[in-house]
């Protein structure tokens, strides 16, 4: 059974955090040097009392009313986050139920990071496949920003917090769901993470560490090693391209479109070039918003939809990768 990405949508929260306003923070930190290496020129913030559910459910309701879509033919809820609520219960609980969703759903959390959209049309193209869901909502969502040290000028410039509502239906939609690669290498873990606060490190009180370019965190705040990163998506990202295009029988040539994480803009052009990507196929939309996580790729392709990158399009490359180390990559065709 076919699987469509019918409709998406996506929730910003209200506090923007300008360059502006991190350069009065940093002052060392040069506004156009920002703007020209990130990409980016805002990123949203969620309010102190504003969180993942509270997100997810803004979002979901913004894709009911947009695309005129009846909450009761949802059967499934899928949750991407690595900021949930609670440990216990399952956010996905709660968002059905603010939602005002049906009771005899399906709802469950998946913890992801950049590769959670193409993961969570693997899992909604599963369900459809095996009879189990016609209509399922991916909802992704993060707060990274409740992660981030006020003195972590490296992240703070990279992340925003957003959500991302998708319907994916056994009924057409704009595009097809076709074929998937994946892949995993958890030798990774320790470059791109939040160490406290779990079962196997319990939030503590810790000392700030400051790292040699300033950047000021402690355990209990995300840590990154860019250079690991970086060095991570050179490596892998071009051969998840190659893998995605020999699996679903295309070149190159016959993609019209790539829609990559948006990580930040000096690294997706690296990996453009790298993977010789033509610019006019190569599709970036993060300056409003900044690094968004799982939500980056399904805004991306509502901004797509929005500037008709559509319209003549057949062939999509979606690809995400980052913390886990994880990456997966799928291909969509436009109209089928």
């Amino acid at each position: 059974m076919k699987a469509y990405i019918k409709a998406v949508s996506y929730y910003l929260p209200e506090a923007i955090l300008s360059n502006d306003l991190i350069n009065k923070d940093f002052p060392e930190w040069d506004i156009e040097k920002i703007s020209s290496k990130t990409g980016i020129n805002s990123r949203h913030i969620s309010a102190a009392d504003e969180f993942s559910s509270d997100m997810a459910v803004k979002a979901a309701e913004k894709l009911f009313k947009e695309h005129n879509i009846d909450k009761s033919s949802i059967d499934f809820l899928l949750f991407c986050t690595q900021s949930p609520d609670y440990f216990l219960p399952t956010t996905a609980c709660i968002i059905q139920e603010k939602l005002g969703l049906k009771t005899s759903i399906g709802a469950l959390d998946f913890n992801l990071g950049c590769s959670g959209f193409v993961y969570g049309l693997s899992l909604a193209k599963g369900l459809i496949a095996g009879s189990m869901a016609q209509n399922v909502l991916l909802i992704t969502a993060e707060t990274y920003s409740k992660f981030i040290h006020p003195k972590d000028k490296s992240n703070k410039t990279i992340f925003g917090d957003a959500s991302a509502a998708t319907l994916i239906s056994s009924e057409n939609g704009f595009c097809s769901i076709e074929k998937f690669v994946f892949g995993t290498d958890g030798k990774g873990a320790e470059n791109l993470i939040v160490k406290q606060g779990g079962m196997r490190y319990p939030v503590s009180e810790n000392e700030d560490i400051e790292d040699e370019f300033g950047n000021i965190r402690n355990d209990k705040n995300l840590f990154m090693n860019g250079t690991e990163i970086f060095n991570f998506t050179g490596e892998f990202v071009p051969k998840l391209t190659e893998s995605i295009l020999e699996k679903s029988d295309l070149s190159k040539d016959d993609i019209d479109l790539f829609i990559f994480h948006q990580a930040n803009k000096y690294m997706l052009n690296h990996l453009r070039k790298k993977i010789k990507i033509p610019e006019d196929k190569f599709f970036i939309a993060m300056e409003h918003c900044g690094n968004t996580v799982s939500s980056t790729i399904p805004i991306a392709i509502y901004e797509a939809q929005k500037q008709a990158k559509f319209n003549e399009a057949k062939n999509v490359v979606l690809a995400g990768f980052g913390v886990g180390y994880s990456w997966g990559a799928c291909n969509l065709i436009i109209g089928n």
